[in-house]
């Protein structure tokens, strides 16, 4: 009896396991969505064309090579410096995210994003892109640039790399009123058509005797 008891008991048992079925979870699929790399407390150099141009100071720095196209990701900040060839510092840039797409060499920052050189510069606004093909700064948002000299804002940003030559259109700002003093000392062109109007000429007055006052009339 026991036995017959131990058979059934073992039947049911397979029967039970035949039954289970085994829980996978999905693939996932937005691979594109995972990062390669992660690095914390970030603090390097980074050359361009085998030359130290720029040190990277950032809290977290992914590297994505899925997305297309590829880039670097700074979610919680970025500080950078610039160098020139002899290791000075030309320029400070930082921004609250920034992406790097190392394929086509761009920069996008944004969020209080700010720029300011060694001469002085000052350069504000909520987005800036760097192409580093064409050597330039623009910015499609509302931007403020300050100098020793003027201050100028406007909806449109565009300047060289080492902003020393820029544009801002749809602007308004203060200037030196020496920007307006400057004499254009070029002779006006000769009009034949015009014709000159001499202005008339003071006619002469006759001297008159003056009369004696007699003190005792």
């Amino acid at each position: 009896m026991k036995h017959l008891i131990y058979i059934a008991l073992m039947g049911l048992l397979l029967i039970a396991c035949g039954e289970q079925k085994e829980h996978i979870a999905p693939a996932i699929h937005a691979r594109d969505s995972v990062s390669m790399m992660a690095s914390y407390g970030v603090n390097t150099l980074i050359s361009d064309s085998g030359i130290m141009k720029y040190r990277i100071v950032a809290e977290e720095w992914e590297v994505n090579t899925v997305k297309n196209p590829t880039r670097w990701i700074f979610n919680k900040g970025l500080f950078m410096e610039q160098f020139d060839e002899k290791f000075h510092i030309e320029a400070f840039v930082q921004a609250d995210t920034a992406f790097y797409y190392d394929q086509i060499r761009l920069w996008e920052l944004r969020g209080n994003v700010r720029v300011r050189t060694s001469d002085g510069l000052r350069f504000a606004s909520e987005e800036l892109f760097w192409d580093q093909n064409k050597r330039e700064f623009y910015s499609h948002l509302f931007s403020r640039l300050v100098t020793p000299e003027r201050t100028m804002q406007g909806s449109y940003f565009r300047s060289d790399e080492t902003m020393t030559k820029y544009m801002v259109t749809n602007s308004k700002g203060s200037f030196e009123s020496t920007d307006f003093e400057k004499k254009d000392e070029t002779p006006a062109p000769e009009n034949e058509d015009t014709t000159y109007v001499a202005p008339p000429k003071r006619q002469p007055t006759t001297p008159m005797k003056k009369t004696p006052v007699n003190p005792n009339s």
